[in-house]
């Protein structure tokens, strides 16, 4: 019997990748060029009207503030993608914003307005369009050639990485030799250079739709369950929880409300007590939206919550990660700085530069997981599953603050302390990060609905914001009076004292997150159909 030849092979790569790889790397140098240097000039420059004590907390509290900016941005740029202007024109509009606010970064490098203008710019651009890409991303591939899906976010994470080791490594440079104007200007370029990359492959992309009105969405169940009165099967419902809600959330704007919290931490914690108490009470009645809504709809928000308790678990995680851009720098600024002798001439590195060992050390390490340490740890019969990696990586996050925190005790008993030794907390924060973030990209698409790409990607993105707020709360807390005669009581000084609590945090976040991993049910979302 004649055999009909094998059909057409159509798990190849796709061919509009390339374009969104090289936007992603213009754009994170663009991004990591400004971050990275945001804390020294705001230090050395726009703060210097405050009393020298105060610098470092302001620059560090504006940092922070930033980084809640980016990351919370993309519940809107999420939202506009799935129900309006799909992701490639929310991308390519929200890239021009962000162009802007580079400019005014440049243009206002002394005027405070006009730089937080900037900011704000930034953090609505950069911000919007961060849980799109890489949802893009995964809209580029179908069930034919998903198995090459981890291989291009790896690709994503390593030019991203690839970018931020040339912004931290000469960034730091320009602002020190040629000033903030220049310092700010470049990475303005480098944006510009992305958004034409990204629109020249515009007759490429795989587009996928935006969403028509569904009024089985995730919020239109969510709000019945909240809301029903009776179930299907004639029980009560119990719609106070709704309420119980709102009124936590009251209370705790109430209480945030003080001068040592501020507007920033009541509203971030507000919508934290938000989600967390809406979703409880969801949870709890969901059954009670069955009749009202399909049961795919019903069963597809209970994988939904699943999946943000995963998210909320790895909030600790942020909080350490994103503080080697602030609380390290400003160890840093307090220890020697090494010499490189370099064709006859010294070379004095800036402690903004040692963020540059973060994205080398992910450039080395994403491939060297992938070829030999995934693959041993298989051979010895033991599944690094995305959820096993994350819980190691939250883990190693903490170890690297028990390291930092050792270097800051030894420099608050009067040895002064080389910068290079802030290698070993960097690298075990790299390890983390590898295994948390890079994980959490491909993880977060695989779960989410197809409905509803775009926002869960934003719910990932959120929780960075999560992590960015509880560094305010422990920054906001250190002034409080008994909260530094606490410390006092240790023996250890308030910089050494936050470092251990924060390794204490993520350690305990590590412990829940490994339980909680073992009770998750894995789903697969991949888009069914093949590209056209």
């Amino acid at each position: 019997m004649t055999q009909n030849p094998p059909p057409v092979q159509t798990g190849r790569m796709p061919r509009q990748i390339p374009f969104i790889i090289a936007n992603e790397g213009c754009e994170r140098f663009s991004f990591y060029g400004m971050r990275n240097i945001l804390t020294p000039f705001l230090i050395s420059s726009l703060l210097l009207f405050l009393p020298e004590a105060e610098r470092a907390g302001e620059a560090k509290h504006v940092f922070h503030t930033f980084v809640i900016g980016v990351y919370f941005f993309p519940l809107l740029g999420g939202w506009l993608a799935d129900r309006f202007f799909g992701k490639y024109n929310t991308v390519l509009w929200l890239s021009l914003v962000y162009c802007a606010g580079h400019a005014c970064l440049a243009a206002f490098e002394n005027h405070l307005q006009g730089f937080y203008l900037g900011l704000f710019l930034i953090a609505l651009g950069s911000g919007g369009i961060k849980p799109l890409v890489s949802s893009f991303v995964g809209d580029q591939f179908d069930h034919t050639n998903k198995h090459k899906a981890k291989l291009v976010f790896d690709a994503f994470y390593w030019i991203i990485n690839f970018g931020s080791f040339f912004a931290s490594l000469l960034m730091p440079i320009f602002l020190r030799d040629y000033g903030a104007s220049v310092a700010f200007g470049i990475p303005g370029i480098l944006m510009l250079v992305a958004t034409l990359v990204f629109w020249s492959g515009r007759k490429k992309y795989v587009h996928v739709p935006p969403s028509p009105p569904n009024p089985h969405s995730f919020l239109n169940v969510a709000k019945s369950a909240l809301l029903a009165k009776r179930s299907v099967d004639g029980r009560e419902g119990r719609p106070g929880l709704a309420v119980a809600s709102v009124g936590a959330v009251g209370a705790v704007v109430s209480l945030a409300m003080t001068p040592s919290w501020g507007f920033v931490i009541a509203a971030c914690t507000a919508l934290v007590l938000l989600l967390a108490f809406g979703g409880i009470g969801v949870a709890l009645q969901l059954e009670r939206a069955r009749g009202l809504h399909p049961d795919d709809a019903v069963d597809g928000v209970r994988g939904v919550l699943r999946i943000l308790i995963v998210f909320a678990l790895v909030t600790p995680f942020w909080s350490l990660f994103d503080q080697k851009a602030s609380t390290w720098i400003v160890q840093a600024n307090s220890m020697m700085r090494p010499t490189l002798s370099l064709f006859g001439s010294e070379f004095r590195f800036e402690p903004a530069q040692m963020q540059a060992l973060n994205p080398l050390l992910v450039m080395l390490l994403i491939p060297f997981n992938n070829i030999a340490v995934f693959p041993l740890l298989r051979k010895l019969g033991w599944e690094p599953t995305a959820l096993r990696r994350m819980t190691a990586g939250i883990a190693l996050s903490a170890l690297s603050w028990v390291a930092i925190g050792t270097i800051q005790v030894v420099m608050d008993g009067g040895t002064p302390v080389s910068m290079a030794w802030q290698i070993l907390p960097y690298a075990l924060l790299t390890m983390g990060e590898v295994l948390v973030s890079a994980t959490g990209l491909e993880f977060a698409y695989s779960q989410a609905p197809s409905s509803m790409k775009g926002v869960i990607m934003a719910f990932w993105s959120l929780a960075v914001t999560v992590g960015s707020l509880w560094v305010l709360i422990v920054n906001a807390s250190v002034k409080n009076e008994a909260v530094l005669g606490h410390i006092a009581n240790t023996g250890l000084g308030v910089m050494a004292f936050q470092m251990y609590f924060f390794a204490a945090f993520a350690f305990l976040a590590a412990l829940v997150f490994g339980w909680y991993a073992t009770r998750y049910r894995v789903v697969d979302n991949y888009r069914t159909e093949a590209a056209a």
